[in-house]
């Protein structure tokens, strides 16, 4: 996504030492597994570079869904790839707020330990470190800084994080708190052992008064202490510096493992509020009671999905995995002194009630992510649509890609899907009718939006034509058209649920506008004129240009709501099919001449060995469950499982692309439980093939769901037949409140495709075209 890894050959055991499990091969088959956290490499996705993307992550020492995140770095202040798994050296261990490098970071702050000679410098104090002295989990990083002689160890809470430095002999051991460019402050009280300030770093999408307000806490008076000002000016024996870029160093002598502890909070509302955050959050407990704490709290939401069988590195995988899923989006809200929830507006620059989240990009996350939390946290979603809202009320438009505001990056409607699907699953705890009337004003108002990317660029053509039109300099064009015309579908549904059948009719007609772009001739979609025309010349190989990230072979399956209808207009069933498998088995081609140059995304396709199928980016990540509309099920089955063994390990390069907020990682969470939400906006989750023998839901409600695949392995990856609560179960597709409802999906493995399983006409999931015939798309 707007996103650009080396690979390394690191032995596995190697890169996993910190994470290996203490209760042996039992705990792989599911007995007495206690500790999940030992699961979870949260370096999974850090082998990655500008060139090519093996997830684009960074090691986000953080609780779920934590308003803060803490990471170790490598690179420099500001680049964007600030922890890469083949550097050598660390500068600091920074708060971070980063969703991905292309968006890049803001209100990041960074403490670094260090003895002797005090270099402030970035450069100049970083140390040489190892993966073998290196101790990587969700709730806790410890690194041993070689330079120094220094272990540094950090454990966060939400919205702080309690620090521990065991430094060699010496008279002066350093601490330094760098507060990073843009605009900070920095101030010592060496009275108090505190160091408080502020930090204005960001990359867009906030007001004019935004600011990060942080306090360190001490465990020992300072014996040393100075300041720095722009271009690292040290500024002896000051206690205050406030410029562009300004940080602080406290010193104070140490016996040979003698632990320095600093306790860390910040708030984007006011000082007062960090000192509320870090007295509320971490108060007098101790480092290992924090640490308790959050890996308490990281094994209370892991467990809630059990897996039994399978193989250790499959484990691994689905726990790192969903480790991810639960990071974002950010709670960008805090307590006030009050008790009542708040939250720093960046969309205005006030402090309002209520919940607020952020980091977050849709046009990636609607897919699965969302869908994932309508399923085990529709208590947390209904915080999140709260949150959109607020966010609505704030700026007069839903955000897109927040960033902690909006930013303009990707394109489409997708706040749309996102709220309907809550709406439609009966999440709880927002207001549907505000929320309408948002969706509503992105389908209907092209003045006044923010950024680009907001509302719907060229929504007066599409309401016009039918279309976004190719040549009225509106990039991306056909992409937008297709994602707005499922963004109809998901207004219409919920409209429809509402009792607005006005509305509701409306948008259903709208969303059948993804015909106007299919061209008969190549059958595939095309850019369109304005006048009516096709785009010409026409490549379906060339990346970009009428497509967003992907060519027209990606795109053209982005009709979530109404395969049957594109399959009509592919010839039927078996054509689709085989446009299905043409993507698999040609060559790795592409046109790259839009961008110039090889994107990561086109590169990490080319080298898959799956033909055009770019698993790495989000567009095309539901095609393999297409097969099942086609009646060929089977084939999704096997492909499904192919992308799990083939493009996802437990390792620095363990994803095909960039990772994205929790959504390659939401794939793989869902395909590993045997089933994958295609449409958003309906109640189906469509069949593929389950990675493990038993997996068990522990769901909201406090009803289990469990899916069994009898005789599971690698080569039994097909779906012989089944039973849904003792009956048969012969359907392509599992029904969202038979889920909830608990119960238990039991499935026969075999090793060759059982053809008839799920095959027939009334077992395909849903398409809009089979409940609706009869709609037309606007301009036809």
């Amino acid at each position: 996504m707007r996103r650009r890894a080396v690979f390394l050959a690191i032995p596995f055991l190697a890169f996993m030492a910190s994470c290996q499990p203490s209760s042996g091969p039992g705990a792989i088959s599911g007995k007495g597994i206690e500790d999940y956290t030992q699961w979870v490499n949260p370096l999974m996705g850090t082998d990655s570079e500008f060139s090519l993307s093996n997830g684009n992550t960074y090691p986000a020492i953080a609780m779920p869904w934590g308003m803060n995140f803490w990471t170790p770095m490598t690179n420099k202040m500001g680049d964007g790839w600030t922890y890469q798994y083949d550097a050598y050296k660390i500068r600091g261990i920074k708060q971070t707020h980063q969703p991905s490098p292309w968006i890049n970071d803001y209100a990041a702050f960074s403490l670094m330990p260090l003895t002797g000679e005090l270099k402030i410098e970035e450069e100049e104090r970083a140390s040489w470190f190892s993966h073998k002295a290196e101790t990587v989990q969700p709730h806790y990083y410890s690194v041993y800084l070689a330079d120094y002689d220094v272990t540094a160890e950090v454990a966060p809470t939400s919205r702080a994080a309690h620090f521990r430095f065991t430094f060699p002999e010496t008279d002066t051991a350093w601490v330094l708190l760098d507060a990073f460019f843009k605009g900070s402050m920095v101030r010592i009280l060496p009275e108090e052992r505190k160091i408080i300030g502020y930090c204005r770093n960001n990359s867009g999408g906030v007001p004019d008064n935004f600011h990060n307000y942080f306090v360190a806490e001490f465990d020992r008076d300072f014996t040393v202490a100075h300041t720095w000002e722009d271009g690292w000016a040290l500024q002896p024996g000051s206690l205050y510096s406030e410029a562009g870029h300004v940080g602080a160093a406290v010193g104070f002598p140490a016996s040979r493992g003698e632990q320095v502890e600093v306790r860390v909070a910040s708030s984007f509302i006011s000082p007062e509020q960090a000192q509320l955050n870090l007295d509320r959050e971490i108060g007098n407990l101790s480092f290992e009671e924090v640490r308790a704490q959050g890996k308490a709290r990281w094994n209370k939401e892991l467990s809630r999905i059990q897996v039994k069988g399978g193989q250790e590195k499959d484990i691994r995988t689905f726990y790192s995995c969903l480790y991810r899923l639960l990071l974002f989006p950010r709670a960008f809200y805090e307590e006030g002194a009050d008790g009542q929830i708040v939250h720093y507006s960046p969309y205005n620059g006030e402090v309002r009630p209520g919940y607020l989240f952020t980091d977050n990009g849709f046009w990636d996350t609607f897919r699965a992510v969302f869908p994932f939390f309508n399923l085990m946290y529709p208590e947390l979603n209904g915080k999140i649509m709260e949150g959109l809202a607020n966010a609505y009320l704030e700026s007069g438009w839903l955000p897109e890609w927040a960033s902690p505001g909006h930013r303009d990056c990707m394109v489409g409607s997708n706040s749309a899907p996102i709220i309907a699907d809550a709406y439609l699953k009966g999440v709880k705890g927002f207001d549907a009718e505000l929320l309408l009337e948002a969706m509503l004003k992105n389908a209907e108002v092209e003045a006044g939006r923010p950024v680009q990317s907001v509302g719907r660029a060229g929504v007066d053509y599409y309401n016009r034509l039918g279309y976004v039109p190719y040549d009225v300099g509106i990039n991306e064009n056909a992409a937008r058209t297709l994602e707005y015309a499922y963004a109809d579908f998901t207004l219409a549904r919920m409209a429809e649920k509402m009792g607005k059948t006005e509305v509701a009719d409306r948008f259903y007609q709208q969303s059948q506008n993804y015909r106007n772009l299919f061209d008969p001739e190549t059958r595939w979609m095309r850019g369109r004129l304005e006048d009516g025309a096709f785009q010409a010349p026409f490549n379906p190989l060339k990346w970009g240009d009428a497509f967003t990230e992907g060519n027209s072979l990606h795109y053209t399956w982005s009709v979530f709501h109404d395969i049957a209808g594109l399959m009509g207009l592919m010839g039927g069933e078996e054509a689709f099919a085989a446009r299905l498998d043409e993507v698999f088995t040609m060559p790795p081609k592409f046109d790259n001449s839009y961008y110039g140059f090889t994107i990561h995304e086109i590169r990490e396709m080319q080298i898959a060995d799956m033909g055009n199928y770019a698993h790495g980016n989000q567009p095309i990540q539901h095609m393999i469950y297409l097969y099942n509309y086609a009646g060929q099920p089977w084939k999704a089955q096997q492909r499904a499982r192919e992308v799990m063994e083939r493009l996802y390990h437990p390792g620095p390069d363990g994803y095909c692309g960039d990772e994205d907020n929790g959504q390659t990682s939401a794939w793989y969470v869902f395909s590993a439980m045997g089933f994958y939400p295609v449409c958003p906006g309906t109640p189906q989750y469509v069949m593929g093939s389950p990675l493990f023998n038993e997996i068990t839901l522990q769901l909201e409600n406090g009803n289990t769901f469990v899916i069994k695949a009898e005789g599971n392995s690698p080569q039994h990856v097909y779906i012989q037949g089944g039973e849904l609560n003792g009956q048969p179960f012969e359907q392509a597709w599992l029904d969202y409140d038979v889920v909830q409802s608990g119960g238990q999906l039991q499935l026969k493995m075999g090793a060759a495709p059982a053809k008839g399983w799920a095959a027939s006409p009334g077992a395909r999931p849903y398409s809009l075209s089979s409940e609706k015939p009869g709609l037309a798309p606007l301009g036809k």
